[in-house]
């Protein structure tokens, strides 16, 4: 298997990307009802490194991602490779048109009057945890790619396992 390496680090960073919008999807059943002083407290709080960790992670997912498509070009997997990072991209870009703005409104606020802040988190409220959900879903999209290119590399031997002696 070539790039074995690469490979390893593309879907170890993907996984856990991955598993910061997953938390999201667990919570969200529970914080549509929330009222809005306890939802507000909540993502007002919770949500710190969220930051601090998963921003460098999926800038790393998406930097090894496309070097791992890059350097598959013409060799098996690739387009399961492709379709794969391709969601993480298109995963981020949600996260850029819907939920980034939902931030930034919302730091300007805490900034400016931070009391007005459950009045504009139930305003919100919808649109941040939805633009997670679909995050998700991409994403769940996308590391189900990068697993079956690693698979699909292999369907030429018996069993599709790869051969390792």
């Amino acid at each position: 298997m070539r790039f074995r390496g690469l490979r390893f680090i593309v879907l170890l960073l993907a996984a856990l990307t991955l598993t910061m919008e997953a938390a999201h999807v667990l919570e969200l059943p529970q914080k549509m009802h929330y009222a809005p002083g306890l939802y507000s407290a909540v993502n007002s709080t919770m949500y710190r490194y969220f930051a601090l960790v998963g921003g460098p992670l999926t800038i790393l997912t998406l930097l090894s991602g496309a070097g791992l498509v890059l350097a598959l070009r013409n060799q098996p997997g690739f387009r399961w490779t492709l379709v794969g990072v391709l969601a993480y991209f298109v995963a981020f870009g949600v996260w850029l048109l819907v939920v980034e703005p939902v931030n930034r409104t919302v730091a300007t606020a805490f900034a400016r009057d931070p009391d007005s802040l459950p009045q504009l988190w139930t305003a919100l409220r919808a649109r941040w945890e939805y633009g997670h959900l679909a995050g998700f879903v991409l994403e769940l999209l996308g590391l189900a790619s990068l697993l079956w290119s690693v698979l699909a590399e292999h369907t030429d031997r018996p069993g599709g396992l790869p051969h390792t002696g």
